[in-house]
């Protein structure tokens, strides 16, 4: 009795599956989307729900016109089936414009960003301001940078050096993410906070934290100068991370609101006192591995 039971219960979930199916395939939309499918209508019939979830999704797909106007429930992705065997599975694939999205941001993957903005990574020299002429010759020498580096040769960085909010983060930002874009990994450090991280994880990662910075394909190192110094600092941190890239012919940026002259006298003075030599070391450094330039304007934070 119980094995007939079994059998009886058998077809009628068969026969609800089926019945389910049917009524699914009377709405012209379902019935348009399984057509789209290389798949056997008796595979199809025990999957209905799914199917018209996907359907679903497809037809939003169909009318969308970018991944803000996206009514998927995965946004930029679509619910699709696929046939494996005897079975459906379903999974979610990228939509054109996840997949142009995707794309277009790949260089991001070659960034590392150090307690710098999130829009760094969206810096672009195509959105540059360019009605201030002290830009000028910026821009001009970051195209003999990239031409220099294509060619494999060992191009300097810059000391760009200016007023607040004149745009001097952004502009080099801009640089590098043109430079992840030809798949070349840059760090942007916002350095006084780096200090203050490497300074934390002694009994951790320290050694990780400051061989990374250090031998970074190309590196910036953001507002130096606006930094609590120390000898610490400048004699087991910065001297050696400039030491190691000026022989190993890395390129190097910096930002700062200092001149290299005023950069040279906040170096020499800490707690302990003041040490001119060891600070000329550090400016003779920073000469070797950039040109510096100057950038001047208003400022374009407010």
């Amino acid at each position: 009795m119980k094995n007939i039971n079994n059998v009886l219960e058998k077809k009628q979930n068969e026969q609800d599956l089926i019945h389910s199916y049917q009524d699914a395939c009377s709405n012209e939309k379902f019935k348009k989307f399984i057509e789209t499918l290389p798949i056997e209508e008796e595979i199809l019939i025990k999957y209905t729900s799914s199917l018209e979830d996907a359907c679903q999704e497809y037809c939003n797909c169909q009318k969308c016109k970018g991944l803000s106007f996206c009514k998927n429930k995965v946004e930029g992705y679509c619910y699709t089936p696929q046939k494996e065997k005897n079975i459906i599975q379903f999974s979610y694939i990228a939509c054109k414009y996840q997949q142009q999205s995707e794309q277009e941001n790949a260089y991001k993957k070659n960034l590392e960003l150090f307690d710098m903005p999130k829009e760094i990574k969206e810096a672009s020299l195509k959105n540059v301001y360019t009605d201030d002429k002290s830009r000028v010759p910026i821009i001009r020498y970051f195209k003999e940078f990239k031409d220099q580096y294509q060619k494999k040769k060992s191009p300097k960085g810059l000391y760009l050096t200016g007023s607040f909010g004149s745009g001097k983060t952004y502009l080099i930002a801009a640089l590098l993410n043109e430079m992840a874009k030809n798949k070349v990994c840059c760090a942007l450090v916002y350095y006084p906070e780096f200090l203050r991280s490497l300074k934390s994880s002694f009994q951790t990662d320290y050694s990780e934290k400051f061989d990374f910075i250090k031998k970074s394909p190309i590196l910036l190192l953001d507002d130096i100068g606006a930094e609590n110094q120390s000898n610490w600092s400048r004699d087991e941190v910065l001297g050696p991370i400039l030491q190691y890239r000026m022989q190993n012919h890395l390129p190097t940026f910096f930002t700062s609101n200092l001149t290299l002259e005023e950069l040279e006298t906040s170096l020499s003075t800490t707690s302990t006192g003041v040490d001119r030599v060891k600070a000329r070391r550090i400016i003779e450094r920073i000469k070797q591995l950039t040109v510096p330039m100057e950038l001047i304007g208003k400022n374009r934070r407010t």
